[in-house]
């Protein structure tokens, strides 16, 4: 079955909307860091936020009234993807759509703020109204009422790849089901310093910006929060060619050997443009390592220097920079190996395929092959 991108959405600490912010990033804006704290600790923690302009214009469904941030920016994200869609889709019954939602670290702020009240005074005082949102399918539950999505609604639970795992339930999904005309893959998620703290203690955190992709030795990244959405249908102008499967590595040292196998399998040309999840840490090394031995002349571009590690909607946003820079035909800069060396950086590229990479920080790892004709 041939699969393609119908429509697209966008959230992100640069802003909402998908020729919005890949405009900034063609232009070398980054997003701006911001210190957050909590009351029981005065350890500050610089994150990328969503700025609160890009949530205007949501509707005024009951379910956004209470619900965590990462429900808001799904929604935005996904309601601007269907909207996109509509120009490839004549006609979209929602009765024929379903919600692919990939996750990472759930609503962390209502988690938090849930235990604290445990903690202090007594589980008497835990406001029942708070739990709902402490549960890793609650943001696609919230999606799927403001959609109108009664049918196929899945959560898949993961790390920085997971959207990617999430593209390929979803084309599973179509592959296997007539009655489906398009799936919707959502990836998002929201910073918070209970999130950072953790992120802090597995020592995968900076002290602030930049993000240095591919520096050697690593100096970790900078969280961020935000959403992105694909309609996968089959009609559309960017073809997914193939989705990997996914694989796992059991430690830090053999991510390379993984990254390594998932570039063999899905590059078909020696001057692949390649989305990297480089985001600081040692992913950067194992994917530098790993397309230095498969593909001397890539091209590599990591978005996360200039939009942070958003974990869960990380890979969709890699997607989507991938669609954009095929339709375009040009990449942001900087473009960080490879053909960099040769004064290729922020040129215009000829490229029917690019690559996208998706090395995680739980030990996950996939990929997959975008196209255009």
């Amino acid at each position: 079955m041939s699969l393609r991108i119908a429509g697209m959405g966008l959230v992100t600490p640069l802003g909402r909307g998908v020729e919005h912010v890949w405009e900034q990033l063609l232009n070398g804006e980054e997003a701006q860091s911001q210190l957050i704290s909590d009351s029981l600790n005065k350890k500050q923690y610089p994150v990328f936020l969503v700025p609160q302009i890009a949530l205007t214009h949501l509707p005024p469904h009951p379910r956004l009234r209470r619900s965590s941030a990462i429900s808001r920016y799904a929604a935005a994200a996904g309601l601007d993807a269907l909207e996109d869609a509509r120009s490839t889709i004549d006609n979209i019954d929602m009765a024929r759509v379903a919600l692919v939602f990939a996750i990472s670290n759930g609503g962390v702020s209502y988690s938090k703020r849930f235990y604290r009240d445990l903690v202090e005074s007594g589980a008497q005082s835990a406001s029942p109204l708070l739990f709902p949102e402490t549960v890793f399918n609650a943001a696609a539950s919230h999606l799927a009422a403001i959609l109108g999505i009664n049918g196929s609604s899945y959560t898949l639970v993961g790390d920085g790849s997971v959207g990617l795992l999430a593209m390929k339930m979803a084309a599973d999904l179509m592959e296997n089901d007539e009655t489906l005309d398009c799936c919707l893959v959502v990836g998002a998620e929201e910073a918070d310093w209970l999130l950072c703290d953790a992120y802090h203690k597995w020592r995968l955190l900076k002290d602030g910006p930049p993000i240095e992709p591919f520096h050697d030795p690593p100096r970790g990244t900078v969280l961020s929060e935000g959403a992105g959405a694909i309609v996968l249908a089959r009609k559309g102008a960017i073809g997914v060619s193939e989705i990997h499967r996914g694989a796992v590595f059991t430690r830090r040292q053999g991510a390379g050997k993984v990254v390594a196998e998932i570039i063999r399998d899905l590059v078909t040309a020696a001057d692949a443009i390649i989305i990297a999840s480089a985001n600081g840490t040692f992913i950067d090394l194992a994917e530098r390592n790993a397309i230095r031995d498969k593909i001397l002349d890539a091209i590599v571009y990591a978005p996360k220097a200039a939009l942070g590690e958003s974990v869960g909607a990380s890979a969709l946003w890699q997607t989507i920079i991938g669609a954009q820079a095929l339709r375009t035909r040009r990449l942001p800069a900087p473009v960080h190996l490879g053909a960099a060396v040769s004064g290729h950086t922020g040129n215009p590229t000829q490229s029917d395929n690019v690559i996208v990479l998706s090395c995680s920080l739980n030990q996950q790892a996939s990929g997959l092959r975008l196209s255009i004709e």
